[in-house]
This record gives structure tokens, C-alpha cells and sequence, in this order.
């Protein structure tokens, strides 16, 4: 789970070179009706990948996606000893099954499989099904501050974002990336500043697709959710953003059943990278495994294309904030996962440094702890003194917030026009994000290893509790903080600050 401090990050990346990279397109095989697994294989990061798919098709493999930016190809194959035999073969450095081999089993793995996408769909329906509850704002006559609906927002006023829009809103240059479940563009507190030209659908197999109906939610409400926190416009409508004017791109890499695929991440930061998006926030962790272990050979491939994405990212100036998880686990130590693969048959693992949350953990990413509107860690959030950069309201059903509704989650648009609760890391890293997008707009000639270091110095430091954290008295959500005054082991550098973002 260890991996490079965001802060060693923020040092060494200064020196790296902004230089352009040139991007090729791939055109993408279609695949077959049988029954296949998906894998990533890897070849060499640079020249052409013409060896490297010959290789596949020998394995007995199809091309579905390549990309020759990051050295990566997307292929499926009806053989379950694909991965151990392409390794093999000429052109090819590493390659892994990218979404569990339950996709080749017979009908008990199938009926584990589906009770793995029921489990997934119950979670986004849940969310959903609150969300639904809260009664939609109707426009006021004219633009107003605040927005009908921000008294309920205490995550706002927790990072000055309220103080921050009466000096700035963000630029409407800046562009952030929403990996999420889709943005509905058609809700009134959004419409102003989705931009269809720069979005995109990843979930047919990782090829990117920019129809509307690609980038659009279906099953979930989350992505919708996350943008709200983002940039919800203030136009008197509802809620505000942490940027309200700042643009948005969709980029949909959450499919119908509520997995993230390796496959869809890697065309999410390829997609971010080329098309001058400048920061990207990423609420989830890569589907099937809860942690990607490097002592296996197919999780070791994942993590590597993974990151190959994410670096080429980074060399396209793109900064990458992502949510830590809601598993209370203290990611610098020895976890126990009993609930992965989460698409086929979970096998009880304890697992230490060699395995990661991704794309949370990957090195250089931002990764965001969250807590309520007490101040203090949500109940349910992990943490880790090396992997927490920064916190910042995610919400906590259990802390009591000081707004008319009491309510200690966090208020955000929901499809259909509507606004709703919700909870979760996941809506930690957009306050964390939207903070990134009023410093990218601040300071336009900033390179993204600068704004990261900014926004985690400029964070307000919060010390760790006292003793052993046991949030609602009961025992069931322990959690030690290594970091004493620092406060590093929930909170990282501390919780995000809006207005320092436009004034320093």
C-alpha cells in the first residue's frame, strides 16, 4: 500500500519536462460474442506497438483498444492462460487479467459474478435513493449570493469556498475532468458550464466514444453528484460550487452495473491528458480489487498501465485528485480485504505494502481523506500517514451539522434537475478538486507540481485526536492517527482552503 509521498512527488516532478507528446489514435477491433476475458498488455513506451499486437493475436488474443502514448494495449481472449503465455512473446513487457478470470467461468462464477453487480448497484441505488428525497429548487428572478440552497452546504463554509467566490469563481479556462458515472448537462445548476467538446464515454471495453449518450448517467446518480460539489454555477439556482465557473468535462468510466474497470481508467487519463484538461477528480477505486498487489503478475500489469496513464498525464501538465475510500482502513498498514475480486467469488486476504488502492495511491496523485461537519475524520473514511495528502468534507451522518437541515452530509445536484445527500471520500476529493481549480485559475502559468504543492501547503492543519479515535462510542469504527499535532495520519497536510487558492 506504501507509495511515493505526494509531498517527495510535488519535489521531484518540478524538474520534469512539459514537453508535448505526440497522440495517435487507435482504431479499435470489435469483439466477439463468446465469452472473453479482458486483459492489459504492455509493451515499449515508445515507437509502435506492431510487435507487441502481433503477439496478442498469436496468443490467441483480439485487439479491442491500443494505446501507443502510454505503450498499452486493451484485448480480450477466450483462454484463460492468455496472460502467461503472451508474457512470453515478442513486444510484450507485462500483461494481466484486467477484470478477474470469473468472466470464463461457468455458471456458479456467473451467478457470483452477478450477485457482485447487485452488490454494486445496491450501493449506487442507495445513494440514489436518498438523493431523490430532497425537493428541487426552483431559479430565483435573478442571480443571488448565496444560492437558495447553500445554507445546507457546511462543506462549503468548512474550506472558505463561500469567502473565495465573492473574490473569484474560477476561470472559465480551466477544465476539470469528472472520471465519474456521467454528468447530467441538462441540470440547471450545471448546464452553464458542462462542455460537450471535451467529453466522453469509456465504458465500452476503453474505447473512447464522445456521443452524448456515451458520457451521460444511466444507473447512478454520483458522477451528477461530484460535479455539483465541483462547479455547481451560482446563477440562483440551487446549490454552489467550490469553482462555480470553471468548465467541466464528463468523462464517464463507471458502466450500468457501478464497476471501474482498469480498461476505462487508462482511456480516462489518456483522454484527460490530450485534450488540456487540468485536473481530474476521481471518486472510486479500480474494480475488481478493493488493493492491486504487486507480488501478483496480472494486479503487477494493471498497476503498471495504470500508472503509465496517469505519468502520461502528469507530462500533459494534468494534476490527478483522487478519493482514499470508505473502508476505515489505515492504508500504511496490514489490512485484511474480504471483499475481493468484487465481480466473482471474494477471497479473504491480508495484504501490507505491496498492495494498493488505486488509482488513490499511485505516486503523484492527491489522494483525500474525508470529514464532517465536526471537524473531525469521518467515521468511515481511510487514512494512512503516508497515503492522506489532504482532507476534506466528505460528510458524516453522525456529526451534527450547524445548518437548517442538521444534516451532516454533503448537498449536491442529482439528475433530473434535482439536489441530494450523500456521503463518502467520494465527495471529499471534489471540495479538494474545486480547490484545484480556483488555484489553476489563480495562477494559469502555474505547472501542476506547483498548484499541488500549494494547495497542500496552504492547507489548515488539524491535529489528530487524542488517544484512540472511536467516533460514535461503540468500538466498530477504531482508527489510530500517527502524526500527533500534525495531524498527517487522517488529515495530511490538512483541510483544503479555498480562499487561499485566490489570494495567495
Amino acid at each position: 500500500m506504501r507509495r511515493t509521498t505526494f509531498r517527495a512527488f510535488v519535489a521531484a516532478a518540478v524538474a520534469v519536462s512539459a514537453a508535448g507528446v505526440t497522440a495517435a489514435t487507435a482504431t479499435p477491433a470489435v469483439a466477439q460474442d463468446a465469452a472473453e476475458a479482458h486483459f492489459v498488455v504492455l509493451g515499449p513506451q515508445h515507437g509502435s506497438l506492431g510487435k507487441t499486437e502481433s503477439s496478442i493475436r498469436a496468443a490467441g488474443g483480439e485487439v479491442l483498444q491500443s494505446w501507443p502514448q502510454i505503450g498499452v494495449v486493451i484485448a480480450t481472449s477466450t483462454s484463460a492462460d492468455f496472460a502467461s503465455t503472451v508474457r512470453h512473446k515478442p513486444g510484450v513487457v507485462a500483461a494481466g487479467a484486467s477484470r478477474n478470470l470469473a468472466e470464463l467461468g461457468a455458471a456458479a462464477a456467473a451467478g457470483a459474478r452477478a450477485a457482485g453487480a447487485a452488490e454494486q448497484q445496491g450501493m449506487l441505488a442507495k445513494i440514489d435513493a436518498v438523493a431523490t428525497t430532497a425537493a428541487k429548487s426552483a431559479p430565483a428572478a435573478s442571480a443571488v449570493t448565496p444560492e437558495p440552497l447553500e445554507a445546507n452546504q457546511w462543506g462549503v463554509r468548512a474550506i472558505k469556498s463561500d469567502q473565495a467566490n465573492a473574490i473569484s469563481g474560477g476561470s472559465r479556462q480551466v477544465l476539470v475532468g469528472v472520471l465519474d458515472s456521467g454528468i447530467d448537462a441538462a441540470h440547471p445548476d450545471l448546464a452553464p458550464n458542462v462542455d460537450a467538446s471535451a467529453s466522453v464515454g469509456c465504458t465500452n471495453e476503453g474505447v473512447p466514444d464522445t456521443s452524448p449518450a456515451a458520457w451521460a448517467p444511466t444507473t447512478s446518480s454520483h458522477g451528477t453528484h461530484v460535479a455539483g460539489t465541483i462547479a455547481a454555477a451560482r446563477n440562483g439556482v440551487g446549490v454552489a460550487g467550490v469553482a462555480p465557473n470553471v468548465r467541466l468535462a464528463s468523462v464517464k468510466v463507471v458502466d450500468d452495473d457501478g464497476y471501474i474497470y482498469p480498461e476505462y481508467a487508462i482511456c480516462g487519463f489518456v483522454w484527460a491528458a490530450e485534450k488540456g484538461i487540468d485536473v481530474t477528480n476521481n471518486s472510486y477505486f479500480i474494480d475488481p480489487w478493493y488493493l492491486w498487489c504487486k507480488t501478483d503478475k496480472d494486479q503487477a500489469a494493471v498497476i503498471q498501465a495504470v500508472q503509465r496513464a496517469v505519468d502520461y498525464s502528469h507530462r500533459r501538465d494534468v494534476l490527478n485528485v483522487a478519493a482514499l475510500g470508505n473502508s476505515n482502513w489505515d492504508l500504511s498498514h496490514r489490512i485484511t480485504d474480504t471483499g475481493s475480486p468484487n465481480n466473482g467469488t471474494p477471497v479473504e486476504r491480508t495484504v501490507g505494502n505491496e498492495c494498493m488502492d488505486i488509482p488513490a495511491e499511485l505516486p503523484g496523485v492527491v489522494g483525500v481523506s474525508a470529514i464532517g461537519p465536526e471537524n473531525r475524520k469521518s467515521y468511515y473514511s481511510n487514512y494512512g500517514v503516508i497515503e492522506s495528502d489532504v482532507t476534506a468534507p466528505g460528510g458524516d451522518s453522525r456529526q451534527v451539522a450547524d445548518t437548517p437541515d442538521r444534516n451532516g452530509r454533503i448537498l449536491s445536484t442529482i439528475p433530473g434537475g434535482g439536489y441530494g445527500y450523500s456521503q463518502g471520500t467520494s465527495m471529499a476529493s471534489p471540495h479538494a478538486t474545486g480547490v484545484v481549480a480556483l488555484i489553476r485559475s489563480t495562477h494559469r502559468n502555474w505547472p501542476a507540481p506547483l498548484v499541488a504543492a500549494s494547495l497542500g501547503l496552504r492547507a489548515d492543519r488539524l491535529p489528530c485526536p487524542q488517544g484512540v479515535y472511536d467516533p460514535d462510542g461503540s468500538g466498530a469504527w477504531l482508527a489510530t492517527c500517527q502524526g500527533g499535532p500534525t495531524g498527517k495520519g487522517f488529515y495530511g497536510l490538512g483541510v483544503v482552503d479555498a480562499l487561499d487558492a485566490v489570494t495567495r
